[in-house]
């Protein structure tokens, strides 16, 4: 089995580089999880959570079905000929919406077209992104590929720290632990 010593020189060897990578990623995370928290549309999902849906499994299909065709002949007269990424549609809450996603002709996301669910009625455009900038610099993917592959190899590097200090740490705690008492035990 390895000595003490071994762990603790391969420990500071992955522990140096990954710092800084667990500075980016504690940053980044932050930032993610900060705009997240106070976005408005956590704050909609929030107050939807506990609502039930007015439309069941046993709900005739026209009953909801007709506003997404009112909203397709809207979304058509706004962008007209525009390439439609997806369609989304929220049935609970105050405000039913319909979500229309419009991609670019050469390819990307362009905007996001907002509709209510119970008229077809247009209500507003918001800017579409499939994902917001500060989530892909934290996950590498805005640096390309090389970005995913750096963010997986800075995750096996924290990996094998948190390895290698629990086993220092277990390593040390048997060390002449008979000597040691109260916290002292666990905590030297």
């Amino acid at each position: 089995m390895p000595t003490p010593a071994f762990w603790r020189q391969w420990h500071r060897w992955i522990g140096a580089p990954a710092a800084l990578f667990l500075l980016f990623v504690s940053i980044t995370g932050v930032l993610v999880a900060g705009t997240e928290f106070l976005s408005a549309d956590e704050a909609l999902r929030e107050a939807n959570r506990k609502l039930v849906s007015a439309v069941h499994t046993n709900t005739p299909i026209g009953d909801w079905t007709g506003t997404i065709a009112t909203a397709m002949t809207a979304a058509a007269t706004q962008a007209p000929g525009a390439p439609v990424d997806r369609v989304t549609i929220e049935l609970k809450g105050q405000s039913p919406t319909i979500s229309v996603y419009l991609g670019k002709p050469a390819g990307g996301e362009d905007r996001r077209l907002l509709f209510d669910a119970t008229t077809g009625a247009f209500l507003r455009t918001i800017d579409y992104v499939d994902k917001p900038l500060i989530h892909r610099i934290h996950s590498g993917e805005f640096f390309g590929d090389g970005g995913l592959v750096a963010s997986m190899m800075w995750g096996l590097a924290l990996m094998a720290l948190t390895v290698t200090g629990l086993l220092m740490y277990w390593r040390l705690m048997n060390v002449k632990r008979a000597e040691r008492v109260g916290f002292r035990r666990f905590f030297f």
